[in-house]
């Protein structure tokens, strides 16, 4: 059955047809949604049923992938998750070195424009970019094998271009008008330790999203609960998340996207002025990097057993409305056989330039390894 999907992929991409395929955390099942012609299809009020990609910019248009054609089927691993300790090491090249000093150049910026009080926090991000071997299909494969726990995907429309992505976070989860979301932010290296020391740094920026989600969720929700903050790994690198749960008082999937795209994490705050700052500085366009991508409006079947005893074997069936929106991090572009990598990471008062620098290395590493074929 899996080789159906691989079959439909091949076919798609020497067609140019539209297609996204993709596989949750913690999951086997690997779903595809396949388009019968090039048209691209928009989110307008996100009553839509389909799977929706969305840049960045909330300006932009989200692209909808309709519900033509499903399939899905388990997917077997036969590769161990690649661990930090295995990755070599990544040596600049003269490219590397003029990118590294407009990094470092710009984190001291938006560090200037802090101490100003124009924002609080800024995310800050970059492109890498590199050959890749093998095909596209091939890469997805590597990334299912790679990012046990991660969002993955491969989401395709020859109108816009081809992007493959493993993200560890969720921007909202709906069922009915049960929401989940969570804030995750900080980031090291993973070392083995499932419950690391964290840096004033990282614990600040991680609360900073935790409190923005709470703020401009608590006129929306009742039930409001947070978690406690934890470690949570993400293939090589550990990060801080913490889990915010309520339901909604009324179901406006549209309202509810707009108060949390785009959040801190990827953002920053106060939104705007970050916004701007990211606009100006940033040498590039995003796009769909740092954006939100998944499943919108999906119906799906709950079976539970029956509290009456009188009646055998009867149960409850009953059609529930699902979404699960992912942020779009870990992700990559593929232009012709070279793969743009998108990395960034969260700038505060506390914030030293070339540690900011290192963390993208970081983040880089594991996506590195993928692309240049060093499994």
């Amino acid at each position: 059955m899996f080789q159906q999907i691989l079959q439909q992929i091949e076919k798609q991409l020497l067609e140019e047809k539209p297609f996204v395929v993709y596989r949750k955390p913690g999951q086997k099942l690997v779903k595809g949604i396949f388009q019968s012609d090039t048209k691209i299809h928009y989110c307008s009020d996100f009553k839509e049923t389909g799977f929706v990609f969305a840049p960045f910019d909330e300006n932009d248009e989200v692209i909808l992938i309709p519900l033509e054609e499903v399939v899905e089927a388990p997917f077997e691993l036969n590769v161990k998750g690649i661990h930090q300790d295995n990755i070599p090491p990544i040596h600049d090249s003269p490219s590397e070195l003029d990118e590294r000093n407009f990094h470092l150049q710009l984190v001291s910026k938006a560090i200037k424009e802090i101490e100003k009080g124009t924002f609080k926090k800024v995310v800050l991000s970059r492109q890498i970019l590199s050959a890749y071997q093998g095909t596209p299909l091939q890469l997805f494969l590597k990334l299912l094998n790679t990012y046990l726990d991660a969002f993955c995907y491969m989401w395709y429309h020859p109108k816009v271009g081809l992007w493959l992505g493993a993200t560890p976070e969720v921007l909202v989860s709906i069922q009915n008008k049960h929401i989940q979301t969570m804030s995750l932010a900080g980031t090291q290296p993973y070392t083995g330790d499932p419950n690391p020391e964290w840096k004033k740094k990282d614990i600040e920026e991680q609360s900073m999203v935790t409190n923005y989600i709470t703020e401009v969720l608590k006129n929306m929700v009742t039930q409001l609960q947070i978690s406690e903050t934890e470690s949570s790994r993400a293939g090589s690198l550990m990060h801080l998340r913490t889990k915010i749960t309520g339901r909604l008082k009324v179901f406006d999937v549209k309202k509810l996207l707009k108060v949390l795209h785009p959040t801190p994490a990827v953002g920053g705050m106060p939104k705007n002025e970050a916004y701007l700052f990211i606009k100006a500085n940033e040498n590039y366009k995003r796009e769909f990097y740092t954006g939100y991508l998944g499943e919108l409006n999906f119906k799906e079947e709950i079976v539970r057993a029956s509290n009456n005893r009188n009646i055998e074997n009867q149960a409850y069936r009953a059609i529930h409305t699902k979404t699960d929106l992912f942020v779009n991090l870990r992700s990559m572009q593929l232009v012709d056989k070279t793969a743009i990598i998108y990395i960034g990471g969260g700038i505060t008062i506390d914030s030293i330039p070339e540690q900011e620098w290192e963390e993208t290395v970081n983040k880089s590493a594991t996506m590195l390894k993928v692309i240049q074929n060093r499994l």
